[in-house]
């Protein structure tokens, strides 16, 4: 043998994995845009940041108070909790008005938007009196929504420590004030002898809302994070846990869909905890994001919901009116060479955002999802899960079978890594007729940096996680992930996508947690709030030069029986597919709150492109019966109001 063959053969382990390393470096590196054509692609965008209204007077605090159990990891209990919503709140016919979670303060704030019309009224805090309360339960996201049908949106906030509240817009008030709602249960709650809350101790990080059995009402999911206890109690010790896995974690809190069931003398609506709708297996997750949308054109919602530690879960809904029944689907388990974790329904990785969109206009909704994507501390990917159904009937034909037609191309489109990842939002912030993606992320921002303790709590042996006193330090002052900033993915000539954040003026090194969308000023273009953790949110105006022709929708249910002349609600699920006159399919929704603590607003919103007459729009919805219509129309570029019964009519004014 040479001395040569005598050294390969000495050598082989390492050659062989050389070989591979260079095989998945040549697998999996992919070519990247350079300045110049950043530059070029960032040319069609324009947006102009501006502080956002917010009450002063509040006690601030730059960390959570936390149950003794937690006291060691105080930083990461607190990396939640900042949400943003959009939507109209006074009636004007524009999405100008934000319900606000802010940690600093811990309340729940109402504002308007910046700029034009930012003096209609005063930003203020809801005030949950006179329901019980105590001084260990936090606000963690607001869902607007017509909860009791009567018109005038309502705000739904969800905490951790106790179960949602309701505040119901009243009749009698002309614009939004703190006087202006009305707070209600969800679900019964019951009072301490002092006359505190002492009801269940729901800690949720998500909620959406969407007509779940199809009876045309609106349902609440709601996903809770942590076990049923007292997070945030620092009297006591004890009562909480942390997850069981890493990767299969499912110990979590409870999932609950709480089902309409009508209204009472005052007009209160109620709604039922559905029993048994979710398997223990996939409500025990830690959900961190869900999302609802009809995928497969039966006009009943799907519902997707992102767990922390754990898979994510995609149920089918095969529902009747009065009756819930969600199916778990799951990718295919036979796909050669496709990781476990790659396969909806199978992964491990940190689910923590999630939205529907079209990403390749197939006319299929496909779904991007957010998890933990940084290279030196936990690299995993996040999901870019395309359709790959023929149509709607294919779709259908397979998810009855159990199965979910979506595969993972984060890769190829460049979407797999952006940090560490939260809420999620596919828009058309230039009007062009292709999608683009905002995302959150970083977690804990410090200064000392915590990512090799983390390294090594993700290592440790699933025995140990549950219990707190084994986790390593994360407190004021640590760091992890909080110098990542907003990303911002814009897909260029390629089909591959390009973070634009730098260029845009959106590479602020600050931990980001909800996104919401809409119109604020009507001018045809979608602006956006980001709420930050532990620091001010940021409206950002778009002012991008040159967009091109868009259909904005209000799909309203007709005004309310009894000849009382109110307005009707948003159908929240109704789905709008648009042909523009070139053969494109551009599809959009009346979103009930999907995310995870960011909202958009109610309009359904069509990016056209270079489009000047009518294009063909077909509608999709529910009617209050619960009766399914598809209609066709020819509608002009421009905003829209339809209201929505056995028919879709134009409203005239």
């Amino acid at each position: 043998m040479t001395r040569i063959g005598h050294w390969a053969r000495r050598q082989a382990a390492g050659l062989v994995a050389l070989v591979l390393i260079v095989g998945m470096f040549v697998v999996a590196h992919t070519p990247q845009a350079s300045g110049a054509q950043r530059r070029a692609m960032a040319e069609a965008y324009r947006f102009t940041p501006f502080s956002v209204g917010l009450p002063g007077g509040y006690p601030q605090q730059t960390i959570r108070h936390v149950n003794r159990d937690y006291r060691r990891i105080a930083a990461w209990i607190s990396s939640v909790g900042a949400g943003v919503a959009m939507n109209d709140l006074d009636g004007d016919g524009l999405a100008n008005d934000l319900c606000l979670t802010d940690p600093r303060i811990d309340r729940v704030v109402v504002t308007p938007t910046p700029g034009a019309g930012a003096d209609r009224y005063a930003p203020f805090a809801l005030d949950p009196a006179p329901l019980p309360m105590n001084g260990h339960i936090a606000p963690m996201g607001c869902v607007p929504g017509d909860f009791d049908e009567d018109g005038r949106i309502d705000l739904l906030v969800y905490w951790w420590g106790r179960s949602p509240v309701l505040f119901l817009a009243r009749p009698d008030q002309a614009r939004p004030s703190a006087t202006a709602y009305r707070p209600v249960e969800v679900v019964p709650a019951r009072t301490d002898a002092a006359g505190g809350y002492a009801g269940v101790e729901w800690n949720t990080n998500t909620v959406t809302t969407a007509d779940f059995d199809g009876d045309g009402h609106l349902d609440i999911f709601v996903g809770n994070y942590f076990p049923d206890g007292p997070v945030l109690d620092d009297t006591v010790s004890g009562g909480v846990s942390m997850n069981r896995s890493m990767s299969w974690a499912t110990n979590g809190g409870l999932d609950h869909l709480l089902r309409f069931t009508g209204a009472g003398p005052d007009g209160t609506p109620a709604f039922a905890d559905v029993p048994g709708v979710f398997s223990r297996g996939v409500s025990a997750g830690w959900a961190l994001a869900a999302s609802a949308q009809d995928v497969d054109g039966d006009q009943l919602p799907e519902l997707y919901v992102a767990n922390d530690f754990g898979p994510d879960r995609l149920l089918h809904n095969r529902s009747t009116p009065g009756h819930v029944r969600l199916a778990l689907v799951e990718g295919e388990e036979s796909r050669a060479f496709v990781p476990k974790s790659k396969r909806l329904g199978h992964d491990s990785f940190k689910g923590m955002g999630v939205d529907f969109g079209d990403l390749d206009q197939d006319g299929l909704y496909d779904l991007y999802v957010g998890n933990i994507t940084t290279s030196f501390g936990i690299q995993e990917s996040n999901f870019a899960f395309v359709n790959t159904a023929r149509d709607a009937a294919d779709l259908r034909r397979q998810l009855n079978a159990g199965s979910a037609p979506w595969h993972d191309r984060s890769s190829a489109l460049n979407l797999a890594w952006s940090g560490w990842s939260w809420d999620v939002k596919i828009a058309d912030f230039t009007n062009r007729g292709v999608p683009d993606i905002v995302q959150t992320s970083g977690f804990v921002k410090g200064t000392v940096n915590r990512w090799a303790q983390l390294q090594e709590l993700a290592t440790a042996n699933d025995t140990l996680l549950e219990h707190p006193a084994w986790w390593p330090h994360v407190e004021a002052g640590d760091d992890i992930a909080g110098g990542q900033h907003l990303r911002f993915h814009v897909r260029g000539p390629d089909g591959r996508y390009v973070d634009l954040s730098p260029e845009l003026g959106m590479a602020v090194p600050v931990p980001t947690r909800g996104i919401a969308v809409g119109d604020a000023d009507g001018d045809g273009r979608l602006d956006l709030v980001v709420a930050r953790q532990w620091d001010a949110p940021v409206f950002y105006h778009n002012d991008s030069p040159g967009t091109g022709a868009q259909l904005s929708l209000r799909l309203m249910h007709e005004g309310s029986a009894g000849g009382t002349g109110r307005p009707g609600s948003p159908v929240v699920g109704a789905s709008v597919t648009v042909t523009t006159p070139d053969g494109r399919t551009v599809l959009a929704r009346v979103d009930g709150g999907g995310g995870h603590s960011g909202r958009r607003s109610f309009e359904a919103v069509a990016g056209l492109g270079r489009v000047t007459g009518p294009v063909r729009v077909r509608v999709d919805w529910r009617d209050r019966t619960g009766t399914p219509h598809q209609q066709e129309l020819q509608l002009a570029p421009g905003r829209h109001t339809l209201t929505l019964g056995t028919q879709a009519r134009e409203a005239t004014s």
